[in-house]
């Protein structure tokens, strides 16, 4: 048995080695794609559009303006002499965010009464908007609480201010909220699956396709130790994408890895069994590698949007959520960032371990089940 595995193998390999075309997609676009996911995938918005209208032009007017582009992640593209003109700068697309302050606005201020501010922002990519009416809100916050200070009288029979709530974030884990601290671990799960499942899938329907298969069939080799034979190569190229991503982010993007390496592989190892299950449970249903291709788009597809990399699954409908629990895709994720960022265990992370070995188990026996039979 283990003879005819091992010739397996080295077909396999063998082919790998040949097909230089085959080690250029497996190695460069891995890295090259965890290079534009680190630099590009940000939740981060700098250089804001922004126009500024101000009909008061106090001092406190123009100090708030100043706040915004002190911190760099607003541009004053306009300063507007009216309303018309904001209205023109974001139907335009010239500005993405506008200030309006009217007059008076510094003068409330030191009368201790309320100062209207209006910030207009272009909704189009409401991702965007959100994200910059945060950096707003938090500018305006800290202008409001020094200019209370300022108009605070510090004389010694001066009545004091009353109480009042300082809200004091302090994020854990990830303490400069890096957007690739949470990006590039999420990476070498996404990259992974892709790969791995895409050759499990092509590697079994290629020899289908080609004709090769009755041949290896009707040769002493078992469809059990075929089926190990196709898929023991993919579990090593798996392995080594996720060395490879890892240490890229690691060495280059400078993320931190504060866990257990034997916890990792263990997340690892439970992950990519689930992942060879479902690629060959993909090539019992294709005949060619057409079929093949738009299978793996439709599986892959709807496994990276329901594994809470991009989008939060307490936000999706409640189907869906239940439909998350099916895909190992999920628990991997929630492995490696735990791992990486906060040096979880097995104590803690054994649920989810549990939950990849369970659907392994149960892709993997109906994959090798399903192809025995495609087989007769």
């Amino acid at each position: 048995m283990f003879e005819r595995i091992t010739a397996m193998l080295v077909k396999e390999f063998l082919e790998l080695k040949r097909d230089r075309w085959a080690l250029f997609r497996i190695v460069v676009p891995l890295i090259v794609q965890v290079i534009v996911y680190g630099y590009a995938a940000t939740f981060t918005v700098n250089h804001v559009a922004t126009a500024v209208l101000d009909l008061d032009g106090s001092e406190a007017s123009r100090d708030l303006t100043s706040r915004f582009v002190a911190t760099g992640r607003f541009d004053i593209v306009d300063v507007a002499h009216t309303q018309k003109d904001i209205t023109h700068d974001l139907d335009s697309g010239r500005a993405d965010l506008a200030l309006v302050m009217q007059a008076g606005f510094g003068q409330h201020l030191l009368d201790g009464q309320r100062a209207p501010l209006q910030i207009l922002v272009d909704g189009t990519n409401s991702n965007t908007a959100l994200i910059a009416l945060g950096y707003a809100s938090q500018i305006v916050a800290a202008f409001q609480a020094d200019s209370q200070r300022a108009a605070w009288p510090t004389s010694a029979g001066a009545a004091q201010p009353s109480v009042s709530v300082a809200l004091v974030a302090r994020p854990w884990f990830n303490e400069g909220l890096e957007d690739r601290w949470f990006f590039i671990p999420g990476v070498v799960a996404t990259l992974t699956l892709l790969q791995v499942m895409t050759l499990t899938a092509f590697a079994v329907v290629r020899e289908r396709e080609v004709g090769t298969l009755e041949q290896i069939m009707v040769s002493p080799i078992r469809p059990v130790e075929f089926i190990l034979g196709k898929t023991v190569p993919a579990f090593l190229i798996g392995l080594a994408d996720v060395a490879i991503v890892t240490t890229l982010g690691i060495a280059w993007f400078d993320v931190p890895f504060v866990g257990s390496w034997l916890v990792m592989l263990v997340g690892v190892v439970l992950f990519l069994f689930a992942v060879l299950g479902m690629g060959l449970l993909m090539s019992t249903f294709s005949r060619t590698q057409q079929q093949a291709f738009a299978l793996n788009f439709f599986f892959v597809n709807p496994l990276f949007i329901l594994s809470g990399f991009a989008f939060p699954i307490s936000a999706m409908p409640p189907v869906l959520q239940w439909l998350t629990f099916l895909n190992p895709l999920r628990y991997f994720l929630v492995v490696l960032r735990a791992v990486f960022l906060k040096g979880a265990g097995m104590g803690v992370l054994w649920p989810q371990f549990a939950a990849m070995a369970a659907l392994g188990v149960v892709m993997l026996t109906f994959s090798v089940l399903r192809f025995s039979k495609s087989l007769d």
